[in-house]
């Protein structure tokens, strides 16, 4: 009989935390890097349009401008391609907001359509892992366009702007590769042997899963990066020694990984490994199936029905109120969903403080602001960077800096009453975060207990194949692939399900003995392949 904890059948609710909630956390690596890219990208146009006295079209070259927030942490040929989807998918967003604008008044009718476009751009933005600032991005665009005045013969010239300024966002995005084309994986590598010797140091459960999550980000940065050359195949055997520590924490070296981590800073020489033969793991991994993106759009439904319904029932809110701008709060409801209900919860108290700080400091700026279109210009570019710098320690402090330079951007078009603005912000905020929470409770997600003991089963079922490879010399491409992605799915599995609202138990002890016996059984084979290699 097998000892392993039962999954439970009684349904919890779970307490939505408070404390830690606005703990600030440290800064990432390349803080800077969005922070300077997004004014370089906005900077131009804007002062463009500033000495052509057409300001009033500023919004549309901000919606390709803001697309250079995008895709920093990934290698450059996967960049390139991801900062292409971004720059369409804004101008596709952009385009259907202007249609519908062009096409109708009708308020609720707008509100309908910005919430099913939000539930769009949240389900392909989750399904292609874009990363940060994920869709608030392109929601907040496309639902401002939805209530600019516009006409049909109008939107081919403004998606055209809004064309030439994401391009120009593009090779933002894409020159630093000019100076350190190897800079994203080198940092992730890094990231991964630092949380393998944090793991082989303190071996608790946050640990793992952090060493686990970093590794993974690691693998996958490597295997999008192109052409294998030289330096990336030093950086994969560095990846192969933090899998393996988190393997045999026991046998690992924490002061040789983080050493290891320290040379990948600059531009240095990759530090090399006792092993330099052919990776296994890396081989098969190449030599499987790409998983294509769409695959993940199911478990991703209820996702999407949560912000389609809380971002139209906060817009219909706001029109109920009388609010001039129903797009904030759709907006507001559309930026909490995340993974789970617990960290839309922390996500709405993040954004209610933000906001609620944000316009008071847009309150002390706004008169010098409206010194002039240049002031106002150079105000924006400030919060812009202000919001990218401070965005990574907490959300809630970036959006004390997103508040305003959007309540600036409204008066690109001309200068508005202050007290009204601020009236309108702070009651779109609380209504969208109010409304947008209670969405999130009622389309409730039960099945990802269910894709817990599934995926629960896929990583026995790989484990035990990858198990039978040990007695093979030559083992088939493909093979520790599956292995190695029913370990991500079943991490991804366990963080989407334990934060739900109204979930049962889940079963931890299986979960942590099976990420354990599936790193071991990787290792494992990893070091017989060595011997292999290493006979004569």
């Amino acid at each position: 009989m097998s000892s392993a904890t039962p999954l439970a059948r009684t349904p919890r609710v779970r307490r939505l935390p408070l404390a830690g909630v606005l703990r600030l956390g440290r800064p990432s690596d390349i803080w800077f890097k969005p922070a300077l890219s997004v004014v370089v990208a906005v900077a131009p146009p804007n002062l463009i349009l500033l000495a052509l006295g057409r300001l009033d079209l500023a919004m549309y070259t901000m919606a390709g401008s803001l697309c250079a927030l995008y895709a920093h942490h990934r290698p450059y040929a996967a960049r390139a391609r991801a900062l292409a989807a971004v720059v369409l998918g804004m101008v596709a967003g952009l385009g259907v907001g202007l249609v519908a604008a062009s096409l109708t008044g009708s308020a609720v009718v707008l509100v309908t359509v910005g919430a099913l476009v939000a539930a769009v751009q949240k389900a392909l933005c989750d399904a292609t892992r874009i990363g940060p600032p994920g869709h608030v991005v392109l929601t907040f665009i496309s639902s401002a366009s939805l209530f600019a005045p516009q006409t049909l013969t109008q939107v081919p010239g403004h998606l055209a702007l809004a064309l030439a300024t994401g391009a120009w966002a593009w090779l933002v995005g894409m020159a630093p590769g000019l100076f350190r084309p190897h800079g994203p994986e080198r940092r992730a590598t890094a990231h991964a042997l630092n949380a393998a010797a944090a793991y082989a140091e303190n071996r608790r459960p946050h640990a793992s899963g952090t060493a686990h999550a970093a590794v993974q980000t690691a693998w996958q940065t490597l295997l999008s990066a192109g052409a294998r050359s030289e330096t990336r195949r030093a950086l994969e055997r560095l990846v192969v020694r933090a899998e393996v520590a988190l393997a045999a924490p026991a046998d690992a070296d924490p002061h040789r990984l983080r050493a290891w981590a320290r040379e990948l800073r600059g531009t240095g020489p990759v530090p090399r490994t006792a092993y330099d033969g052919e990776l296994l793991g890396v081989e098969a991994e190449l030599a499987a199936p790409a998983r294509r993106w769409w695959h993940a759009l199911g478990p991703l439904a209820p996702i999407a029905m949560r912000t389609a319904l809380g971002c139209a029932l906060a817009g219909y809110a706001s029109l109920a109120l009388g609010i001039g701008r129903p797009y904030w709060a759709l907006v507001t409801a559309a930026s909490l969903y995340q993974a789970n209900v617990t960290l839309t919860w922390s996500r709405g108290v993040q954004r209610v403080v933000g906001n609620l700080v944000g316009v008071l400091v847009f309150a002390a700026v706004v008169p010098l602001a409206h010194l002039g279109p240049a002031a106002l210009v150079l105000c924006c570019l400030a919060f812009n960077f202000g919001a990218e710098a401070l965005m990574g320690r907490n959300y809630w402090l970036g959006s004390i800096c997103v508040t305003p330079m959007a309540l600036l951007i409204t008066e690109f078009a001309g200068y508005q009453e202050s007290g009204r603005l601020i009236t309108e912000r702070v009651v779109d905020t609380l209504v969208g975060a109010l409304v947008g929470f209670v969405a999130a409770m009622a389309v409730t997600n039960r099945r990802a207990g269910d894709r817990v003991e599934q995926a629960l089963a896929a990583v026995e079922r790989a484990r035990a194949r990858a198990a039978r490879l040990l007695a093979e010399p030559h083992p088939a491409p493909g093979s520790l692939d599956a292995a190695h992605r029913a370990l991500v799915d079943l991490r991804t599995g366990v963080e989407a399900a334990s934060g739900e609202w109204w979930q049962r138990a889940l079963p931890q002890e299986r979960v942590v003995r099976a990420e354990q016996a599936g790193h071991r059984t990787l290792a494992a084979t990893i070091r017989h392949h060595r011997a292999e290699g290493a006979r004569p």
